[in-house]
């Protein structure tokens, strides 16, 4: 328990055997009651190497998407009565130490939500980044700012914490079929701007692995499209 708040950290995972260890591993267990691993159809042995470390592990048994992956985590998370919800990358991208960045703003200041940025004053990024991420990364944020009237410097940050009893909202439908991939948590941060719940952002660390182990898997023009969909579609009103 951090601050009388309980804590869970999910991290949404597909083959990454050579990383997961190494990201449960690494959270503060003073810190984060459980850690989460959500396997999304692996065929190496993530979920063996995460269970290792200490994770509790659920095996969706098929590749359904990174969305659905953490729609399960969130879906846990609102049925064993945790209060915040921390998602992280599976491939060891982000710094699990730095989670109590995303906490205190809740814990402290009572925000809702909070965003990792890489681009705020002590945040940093490194590593081997495709160049297509530099671009996305950097674009995307001015698109969402600009559609929702909200300034944020980073918005496909997957390193986030949220208060679990926002994802009861009503207003905000994270069943929809069309959300299982990168689009869940791209419409959950448009959403939460958009229904002016109280968020913010705070620097984090963001560090590329080696190319030869893997260091991302999103594939240029087909998954960027799922990450701006969400944009167009609740900026249009085609979706809610």
């Amino acid at each position: 328990m951090y601050k009388g708040q309980r804590i869970i950290l999910i991290a949404p995972a597909y083959n990454e055997e050579q990383k997961i260890g190494e990201v449960v591993r690494r959270v503060p267990r003073e810190i984060v009651d459980s850690v989460l691993v959500i396997d999304d159809g692996s065929t190496d042995r993530t979920a063996e190497v995460a269970a290792r470390q200490g994770a509790k592990v659920i095996e969706l048994g098929r590749v359904c998407g990174v969305g659905a992956a953490i729609r399960h985590g969130y879906q846990y998370a609102q049925q064993c009565s945790y209060d915040i919800v921390v998602t992280i990358a599976g491939n060891n991208k982000d710094s699990p130490e730095e989670v109590s960045r995303l906490l205190d703003p809740i814990c402290d200041k009572g925000y809702d939500f909070v965003m990792g940025s890489r681009y705020l004053p002590g945040g940093f990024s490194g590593g081997e980044i495709p160049l297509y991420r530099r671009l996305s990364t950097r674009l995307h944020p001015l698109v969402v700012s600009m559609v929702s009237g909200r300034q944020v410097t980073e918005s496909t940050n997957g390193y986030r914490a949220v208060k679990t009893s926002v994802l009861s909202d009503p207003r905000i439908n994270l069943q929809q079929g069309w959300l299982d991939h990168y689009e869940l948590e791209v419409y959950l941060l448009m959403k939460l701007l958009s229904l002016d719940y109280k968020c913010t952002e705070v620097p984090v660390s963001k560090i590329y692995p080696p190319r030869r182990i893997g260091n991302t898997k999103m594939r240029p023009v087909l998954d960027w499209w799922k990450m701006i969909k969400p944009i167009l579609l609740l900026g249009l009103s085609l979706r809610h």
